[in-house]
């Protein structure tokens, strides 16, 4: 019966830039969603177009916080990659606690402040290209994706692709 219950529930999280915690001044992110990228083939003798993977969409970490941050801001300006993370705590509604921990290295490229005005809350959008991604709930290993390889479960999706290369 408790398998009905659902489960993982998002309930709390925070990010971290450059490794600085952010709990309590982010309230909005957006982690990155992997896609495939396809293309329509019909070759001869096919009677309907099929969708052919040609790989995977450039990958994006957005985050809202209602301050304007300085270490952020700062990081723009920062040549290089820098870390950036997501924690959340995923709850069953027995009460069980998971944890998940999205791991991204990537660039700050737009730390947008938008628009002040007195006695109104401002917010602070970042932008992040992320060139590398992990995904795990509870120390398990769900995703990870670089610029080569894509893993699922702890299963290569590139490696026969890379072992034609003689990468």
């Amino acid at each position: 019966m408790a398998s009905e219950l659902p489960r993982y529930i998002l309930r709390n999280c925070t990010v971290f830039a450059d490794r600085v915690n952010k709990i309590g001044q982010a309230s909005e992110i957006t982690i990155p969603v992997p896609a495939r990228v396809t293309a329509d083939v019909r070759n001869a003798g096919m009677i309907k177009p099929r969708k052919v993977g040609l790989g995977f969409e450039a990958l994006e970490l957005a985050f809202k916080m209602t301050a304007f941050d300085p270490q952020t801001i700062k990081l723009f300006a920062v040549s290089g990659e820098r870390d950036y993370m997501v924690t959340g705590a995923l709850v069953d509604e027995d009460d069980t606690i998971h944890s998940a921990v999205v791991f991204m290295r990537g660039v700050l490229t737009k730390p947008d402040a938008g628009s002040w005005k007195p006695g109104d809350l401002a917010s602070t959008d970042y932008t992040v290209d992320v060139s590398y991604l992990k995904i795990e709930v509870d120390g398990e290993q769900l995703l990870e994706m670089d610029d080569f390889e894509v893993i699922v479960g702890n299963q290569s999706q590139t490696g026969g692709i890379r072992a034609a290369l003689l990468s």
